[in-house]
Order: structure tokens, then C-alpha cells, then sequence
């Protein structure tokens, strides 16, 4: 029915006006940026419709409500299909403090700024710079590892807090994603996880559209996805056309009724006008439409083809007849079953709080142990395992795992009522991810944004397989945790293969991640008391395989130094120092040895150790000066990795002692001697700085 003939609309009438009001929107800010995607947006917008408006349980009025649905766009390229949908539904702005404002998270206007400078409107969708976006997406697969992820913590969450009569957690997790999606290696991993743990409240609603970047999918694409996933055990149901609104709520209904495993939606759709018969080459393409098929586009929809952000009368107040209703009357419902939760169950209730705020239990902190001066030492892994068991103990919704190796990393949760997160039984704070990295650093992040504390364990070198995620929790400002073991050649016999070189300055390079490397077991302790209160950074602890000497305290600094990134361990004797050792993880002890044999030349030497670049470039220039003073020029930094960066340190006249090859297959003592650490190295290399100084 074209929009100028309209009176008044009822039922099916209104229905197919509002899916051409979010085709027509997207199509015009596609159009307007001369930027952007708008073949998927105008095929998907029936099943938005449907889903939004119909099944999910989602406040506009409130989109931090803690029961709420959440809806992923994992073909984040179709960005304007959320954006129109997130104004056409009301959908209200948020601060940084997570308080629900008196305006809206987009506006016609935002629509109009899509893809342009400091807009809300970008060209992937952004957690933080918009409400009512659950996650940032755009890299293929990232979306639906996240969707794992929140389901994960959803059923973790409802096995945990839920009580008789009292079910506070009850959401379900629906992610839209595209033949990119699933052709991405992230996209089996976190399937086939999924499939394993029979998550029952995750929905994936497949655009089976045949249609790449490139051109047709059967050039690249040929799998039967349907038996793929069935293999995986999930179910599986299928809509023939993206416009049968009736077909997708049939579909949606029995993901709703399936209880005993994950739901894949499989819908034909057709890139272009929505019609079977009708496809757009500019759209499949990722390419804006051109003023010509606008106008083509708008007629089929029986739309006035000369304008631009139309939105009809009476779509505006169906949405909010819809979902803004429903929506009002299901968190309304929510908050008075939760203040009687709280009145029966005040400490879960009060968990509960606190991890919508991020924020820490009281006294979090205060059974950290204290190690013992030890020049034989242990671990940093080992020493992090004491202390993970102890902070999980005070954190109860710090949960995690590892891709296979908690045994290694000394990830597991031992400690009475810690139990395993498996299928069918939901309420266990380990995790085994299996040998996929990359949808465990995906899944982790689905679980920080649904605000339960994940950490995920590997060694330091599979960092690589999982970098993607661990890139987009830095962009999207998530406390998400990586413990990472094994993290240098002192791996020893594994070899090259398995020996992280260049992954330390990686990982510095990345903004917002902060990348601890302590160097003994008390720097262990502070190093996790300066992770846990974090709420906007993700953290890579590197630890080491191999034993460390625990550094006496009552002789040295504190190591609640570590809490300013780098501070001075050892100071010179009778003067200013002639020349600064600066140290990381396993060469700190290394640096500290060195110190000894030089002070007992005559030589005045500090010992700087520097757990954490990131935080000590934080730290303003008055404390930086104190620690390396400019005028002090002989340095040397020992770090059994990439020398990259080290030069901001040590300055053009110091010396680096690191890795510039590649590792080698031998005992770690060997190989650390082979490479040059050892402590009449450093001393060499020290002696020589400070005669290039003078």
C-alpha cells in the first residue's frame, strides 16, 4: 500500500509500513554518507521487524535492564538497520555511570550524520558510543563469539542467583549474522562451543542472502549449513522468505520452545528491494544504491520517492504500542520482583548490584597472601594461581577458564563450591574452552559485557590466534582478563613455534589494553590488585613458566610499587646512580644480580622494574622523572623479547638486551645463555653505557 494513500492502518497494513520505514531510513543514511551497506538492512528488515517488535523483552525506556534480551548485529556492516531501529523504537540514552537519560540514544539527525566524524552513528556498530548497542561489532564472527559468551553468563547467572518463585535471570541472547560470519574460523569455533554446552537461550538468525563482498557465495561458500549445524547439535529451523512475517515468528517460537540446545534460523533473503525477484548489484556489494535506484527502490515500496528520512504517522506509535510497551511492562514487572528478591536475599542481591556497576565486594582484597623472600622462588603462574583462588573466593562472579590448558596456566578454581560450567549444569565458575583461543577471547567478551568478570588462560604465544578479541575489548573499554603462561624463551624445549618474541611490544601497542609482566611472586599479588578494580581496560597478565627468585622485601623496595607500572626496586648506594638496569618478569631477578656484582665494583646502579609500560606512561612526568631521571643517560633494559620500544627508555645511548631472532628448541638455560642473558652480560652492557655516557 503506498504511503500516500494511507488512512488509517491496522494489523498487516502497519506492519509492512514500518518494515519499509527501516528499509527507506537506512537506505537514505546509506545514501546521504555515500558510504555504507544497504542491501542487508533492506533485506533484513522483516526479521528486525518481527524479532523487535514481537518477541523481544527489551525496555527502550530502560536499555541497561539486567533481564533484558540481548540482540547482536554480528554483520555489523548492516549498522543502519540498528540504528533506524534503535530510533524508530525509543530506544534511551545511557551515561558512563550506566543512569538511563531523559533522551534518546539516536536521533532523525544521527541518522543523518551515519558514518561521519564524532557521529553516534559510525560504520560499525560501538559499545559505549551508543545505548542500546550490546556489543561492538564489524570484524566477521566477532558478534556471534560474543553472543556465546553472553549466553554463557546468562545461564551462569540464572544457575547462580535465580531462587524458587524468584527467577531474577531469565534472558535470551538473539545475534543476526551473515555467510561472512559463518565463513570465519571465530564462527566454528564458538559454534561448535555452543553445540557442546546445549546453551538453550542462544538464537543465531542466519541472512542466507548467496551473496559475498566478491559476488555470488557459491564462488567461496558451498557447505550445507543446515547439516554442519545439526552436527554440532544444535537445532535448526529454516524461513524460505525474509518477508513472511508470520514464517519468522513461527521460527522464533520454536527457538523459544527449544530447551535443550542452541537455535540457528536459516532465512532466505534477497539482497536489494526485499523482493524474490529483485536483486541490487550496487547493494550486494556494499555500495550505496545511487540516487537512480533510490528512487526505484522507494517506488517499489510504494514509497513518495522524492523523500528522504520519512517516517509515516503511525509508525512512530506502533513500535511504541510494541516493543515500548511490552518492553515497560516486563522491567516494570522485573523491578518489583527484584526489591522482594532483596528484601529475602539481601547479599546476592547486593552481588548483583555491584556487577552492573563493576564494582568490587568490600574487603575484596584482604586475604592476599604475602610470599616469603626465596632466591629459589617459584613461578608467576604458580604464584597467580594461589592468588586467582583467593580473589575468586572474595569475587564471587569472577569466572573464567582456558583453551586447554588450566593445568598449565594454573587457571583452575579449586576451592569448595567452584564446580565445572557444563551442559546441563550452569552454575560452575570453570570453563573449558577447548583448543579454540579465539572464540574463548570472543566468548570472554560477551561475558564482560554481560557484566560478570571473565578471565580466559593460554599461553602467551596462542595471543595471536585470539588477537581479533582481544583488539575489540580494548576498543569497546572491557575489564576482560588474559592469563598468559609460558611467556618467553624460557618455554625452553617446545621450541620457536611455541616462544613468544614480538607478542609483549604487540600487545603494548594496542590502546586501552594494559599489559602486566611481574617479577616476582609479590609483584604477582599487586599486579592483581591493580587488575581486579579495573572497569574500562582489558588486562594481559604475562607470566612465566619457569621459577623466579622472590625478592626480599625488608632489604628492597615494596612491590606495591607495581601499582605506578614501573618504580625503583634498588637504589645506588653513596650517590646519584651512574647508570639504570631496567627490568621485566623473569629479568628482573637477572637485573638484581647484575645490581649486586656492580655495587660490589663500585659501580652506583639502580634497579628499575617496569611490570607495566602501559601503567608507568600514565603516571605524570614529576613521578617519571624520579624513577628515570633525564640527566641519567647509561641504561640498559633486559627483556627476553622484541626489543621493539624499548628505545623510549633507554634513549639513543643506552643499550637493549632482547630478542631480535626468533627462539630455539633447547633446556631455557641454555637458550637464555645462548641469547645473551646472563649476568655478566648485563654487567658488560651496563659498563659500556655508562663510558659512551662520559
Amino acid at each position: 500500500m503506498a504511503v500516500s494513500d494511507q488512512v488509517v492502518l491496522t494489523g498487516k497494513q502497519l506492519d509492512i509500513l514500518s518494515v519499509n520505514t527501516i528499509r527507506t531510513l537506512s537506505i537514505d543514511a546509506v545514501q546521504k554518507a555515500n558510504s555504507g551497506h544497504p542491501g542487508a538492512p533492506m533485506a533484513f528488515a522483516p526479521v528486525a521487524y518481527v524479532l523487535w517488535q514481537r518477541f523481544l523483552r527489551y525496555d527502550p525506556a530502560n536499555p541497561v535492564w539486567p533481564d533484558r534480551d540481548r540482540f547482536i548485529l554480528s554483520n555489523g556492516h548492516a549498522s543502519a538497520l540498528l540504528y533506524s531501529m534503535l530510533y524508530l523504537t525509543g530506544v534511551k540514552s545511557v551515561d558512563s555511570e550506566y543512569k538511563v537519560l531523559d533522551r534518546p540514544s539516536i536521533t532523525l539527525d544521527d541518522l543523518k550524520s551515519f558514518r561521519q566524524l564524532d557521529s553516534k552513528t559510525p560504520g560499525h556498530p560501538e559499545y559505549r558510543v551508543t545505548s542500546g548497542i550490546e556489543t561492538t561489532t564489524g570484524p566477521l564472527g566477532q558478534g556471534i563469539g560474543n553472543s556465546v559468551g553472553m549466553s554463557i553468563a546468562s545461564n551462569w547467572l540464572k544457575a547462580r542467583y535465580n531462587r524458587p518463585g524468584l527467577e531474577i535471570f531469565d534472558y535470551n541472547i538473539y545475534a543476526f549474522c551473515s555467510d561472512g560470519d559463518l565463513m570465519e574460523g571465530v564462527g566454528s569455533e564458538a559454534a561448535s562451543l555452543a553445540g557442546h554446552l546445549k546453551l538453550p537461550n542462544l538464537c543465531w538468525i542466519y541472512d542466507a542472502n548467496q551473496i559475498t563482498l566478491d559476488g555470488p557465495a557459491d564462488w567461496s561458500f558451498s557447505e550445507d549449513v543446515a547439516m554442519r549445524f545439526r552436527a554440532y547439535g544444535w537445532n535448526v529451523t529454516h524461513v524460505g522468505d525474509a518477508n513472511d512475517l508470520d514464517a519468522l515468528s513461527g521460527a522464533f517460537k520454536e527457538f523459544l520452545a527449544t530447551k535443550d540446545r542452541p537455535t540457528i534460523v536459516i532465512v532466505n533473503s534477497h539482497i536489494g528491494y526485499g523482493s524474490p525477484h529483485k536483486q541490487d548489484t550496487n547493494a550486494a556489494h556494499g555500495e550505496p544504491l545511487g540516487e537512480d535506484e533510490v528512487r526505484l527502490a522507494k517506488k517499489f515500496y510504494g514509497w513518495p520517492e522524492d523523500a528522504h528520512f520519512l517516517v509515516p504517522d503511525g509508525v512512530l506509535e506502533n513500535f511504541r504500542d510494541g516493543i515500548g510497551k511490552r518492553g515497560r511492562e516486563l522491567s516494570s514487572k522485573w523491578n518489583d520482583l527484584f526489591a522482594e528478591y532483596s528484601k529475602q536475599f539481601p547479599e546476592p542481591a547486593d552481588n548483583i548490584n555491584r556487577m552492573q556497576r563493576r564494582d568490587l565486594p568490600d574487603g575484596w582484597d584482604k586475604n592476599l597472601p604475602t610470599f616469603p623472600a626465596d632466591p629459589k622462588g617459584v613461578a608467576t603462574r604458580e604464584s597467580s594461581g594461589k592468588v586467582l583462588n583467593i580473589v575468586a573466593q572474595s569475587v564471587p562472579w569472577l569466572i573464567g577458564g582456558a583453551a586447554d590448558l588450566a593445568t598449565s596456566n594454573k587457571t583452575d578454581l579449586k576451592f569448595e563450591g567452584a564446580g565445572v560450567f557444563k551442559a546441563g549444569n550452569y552454575g560452575g565458575r570453570n570453563l573449558h574452552f577447548g583448543v579454540r583461543e579465539h572464540a574463548m577471547g570472543s566468548a570472554l567478551n560477551g561475558m564482560a559485557l554481560s557484566k560478570v568478570r571473565p578471565f580466559g588462560a593460554t599461553f602467551f604465544n596462542f595471543t595471536d590466534y585470539m588477537r581479533p578479541a582481544m583488539r575489540l575489548a580494548s576498543i569497546a573499554e572491557i575489564p576482560t582478563i588474559y592469563i598468559l603462561t609460558h611467556d618467553s624463551i624460557g618455554l625452553g624445549e617446545d621450541g620457536p613455534t611455541h616462544q613468544p618474541i614480538e607478542q609483549l611490544a604487540s600487545l603494548r601497542a594496542m590502546p586501552h589494553m594494559i599489559v602486566m609482566r611481574p617479577g616476582d611472586a609479590n609483584e604477582v599479588v599487586e599486579a592483581w590488585k591493580v587488575i581486579m578494580p579495573m572497569k574500562r581496560n582489558p588486562v594481559a597478565l604475562v607470566l612465566t613458566r619457569q621459577a623466579l627468585p622472590t625478592i626480599d622485601r625488608s632489604k628492597y623496595a615494596p612491590a606495591s610499587g607495581v601499582a605506578k607500572g614501573g618504580y625503583v626496586l634498588a637504589d645506588a648506594q653513596g650517590g646519584k646512580p651512574e647508570v639504570i638496569l631496567i627490568g621485566t618478569g623473569s629479568e628482573l631477578s637477572l637485573c638484581m644480580s647484575a645490581y649486586e656484582k656492580l655495587t660490589a665494583d663500585g659501580v652506583r646502579a639502580r634497579v628499575v622494574s617496569m611490570p607495566s609500560t602501559d601503567i608507568f606512561d600514565m603516571q605524570d612526568e614529576a613521578y617519571k622523572k624520579t624513577v628515570l631521571p633525564p640527566e641519567i643517560k647509561a641504561r640498559v633494559s633486559v627483556e627476553a623479547a622484541s626489543v621493539f620500544g624499548w628505545e623510549r627508555y633507554v634513549g639513543l645511548e643506552g643499550a637493549i638486551i632482547g630478542m631480535t631472532t626468533f627462539g630455539g628448541s633447547a633446556p631455557a638455560k641454555d637458550l637464555f645463555k645462548k641469547f645473551g642473558f646472563t649476568v655478566d652480560h648485563v654487567v658488560q652492557a651496563a659498563k659500556q653505557v655508562m663510558a659512551r655516557a662520559k
